[in-house]
């Protein structure tokens, strides 16, 4: 049986080597060209609402909804994820976190998620005092980072509703 398998392989090689050697020989500027078929009539996309150019684009999947924070208490090294609405409020520890924007990159795009947020420090028995605001990237967390004794919060994601629905 092995010497069969042999056989059949060898003589494989043998039909296919002139095809082998024509093909290592040749340069790539002699090779034809690929024959895929490249579509020309192809129209530019235009956003929902028919928004300008400059204006972030959709979001592929759904609506963006909210913001998906991670947080850190550095005094009990506990780690939570915090949810944020948009233009709405969440609290972690004595932190109150709104979040105004989240873009995410297209998935053609290399990977990126930054939020617009806005943290204040509100302890018991004080007026909340502004520690943050601004932009947070996901990819680059110490780039524009929340600095503050006790607690650390970046960006992992944008929360994003069910394609069709609100």
């Amino acid at each position: 049986m092995k010497a069969a398998h042999a056989l059949a392989l060898a003589a494989a090689l043998t039909l296919a080597a002139p095809a082998l050697a024509q093909t290592a020989t040749e340069s790539p500027a002699d090779a034809a060209p690929p024959t895929e078929d490249v579509p020309t009539d192809v129209e530019p996309v235009v956003p929902p609402g028919g928004e300008s150019p400059s204006a972030p684009a959709p979001v592929v999947g759904g609506v963006v909804t909210g913001v998906i924070l991670q947080g850190l208490d550095k005094v009990s090294a506990r780690t939570s994820v915090v949810e944020v609405p948009l233009d709405g409020t969440a609290t972690f520890g004595t932190l109150t976190i709104r979040a105004r924007q989240c873009i995410t990159a297209p998935p053609d795009e290399k990977p990126e998620t930054s939020a617009f947020l806005e943290i204040a420090d509100t302890p018991p028995g004080h007026d909340p005092l502004p520690v943050f605001s601004g932009w947070m990237f996901a990819s680059s967390p110490a780039l524009s980072a929340l600095e503050h004794p006790v607690y650390d919060v970046w960006v992992t994601a944008c929360k994003m509703a069910a394609p069709g629905k609100p």
